[in-house]
């Protein structure tokens, strides 16, 4: 997979993309990742990238041509004209649809995905109209720039690539990951988390010391008993994400069960 970045500012990438999953990534030739200087596309001694707005206002605006310009570079074809099955143009800005896990998934499956970083008020509008499929935000606050976006959204993706993680479970079952998509077990195997969190929050995970500080570690995790210890993951889940998310349970799928037990808390999810 491919993934090409315009910007004022490539050597922002240099941290980000050179540790963890992210470099194992690249050093296997699973994902290439390229800067684009939108500075070397400009024709006049300041090497002048942005301008004032029309109509008058705060701030400045990425021009269009050094976008243009370097685009054209890219091989990409027109907008009209590209497979949208293998290619995207994305515009990260504060104005874009929320990023989330699905859309993640969705450009994962592509074979080449352009991000263009938004500076300062925005971009030239005719841009994001002629060359962007797509307008992506990460969160409801305001970057200085696109730039620690990109890098979000290309760590989401990469690491649900096949090969990138060292356990492909990994992936699915954590937050957000998708419902009853885990492998089956039999008595004696570690079981596979809850069958994927299904849109909601993972559960707490513990590790060795057994007791720290005097905490212990929840019994039923020493029990052996796996159906049990499904049963607590997917009660913790429902539990943490009622604290942290409530808003993911009105659009999750429930099961009897899962109804009882969020009706048992206090206080109750008043669930359609």
């Amino acid at each position: 997979m491919q993934f090409d970045i315009l910007t004022i500012f490539p050597n922002f990438f240099a941290g980000p993309f050179d540790h963890g999953v992210l470099a194992r990534a690249r050093k296997q030739g699973i994902v290439s990742i390229h800067t684009h200087d939108l500075r070397a596309f400009t024709h006049d001694r300041h090497r002048t990238v942005d301008d004032r707005p029309f109509g008058g206002g705060e701030g400045m605006v990425l021009k269009p041509e050094p976008i243009w310009d370097c685009f054209q570079t890219l091989g990409l074809p027109e907008k009209l004209s590209r497979n949208p099955a293998r290619e995207t143009v994305v515009l990260l800005s504060a104005q874009g649809v929320p990023f989330t896990q699905s859309i993640a998934a969705e450009l994962s499956q592509l074979d080449r995905v352009v991000f263009l970083c938004g500076r300062y008020e925005g971009i030239d509008e005719r841009i994001n109209q002629l060359l962007c499929d797509r307008e992506l935000s990460i969160g409801d606050y305001i970057l200085s720039g696109g730039e620690l976006a990109a890098a979000v959204v290309v760590d989401s993706v990469v690491r649900l690539l096949p090969g990138v993680l060292g356990n492909p479970g990994s992936a699915i079952h954590e937050s957000f990951g998708e419902p009853d998509i885990g492998p089956a077990y039999t008595p004696g195997d570690v079981p596979p988390s809850t069958h994927g969190a299904g849109g909601l929050l993972d559960y707490p995970h513990y590790t060795r010391p057994a007791d720290f500080r005097g905490i212990p570690i929840p019994a039923v995790l020493q029990g052996g008993d796996h159906a049990a210890i499904r049963r607590w993951r997917r009660e913790r889940t429902l539990e943490k994400t009622l604290r942290n998310r409530p808003d993911l349970l009105r659009s999750a799928t429930l099961t009897p069960e899962d109804r009882r037990f969020l009706a048992s808390l206090d206080p109750p999810l008043d669930l359609p």
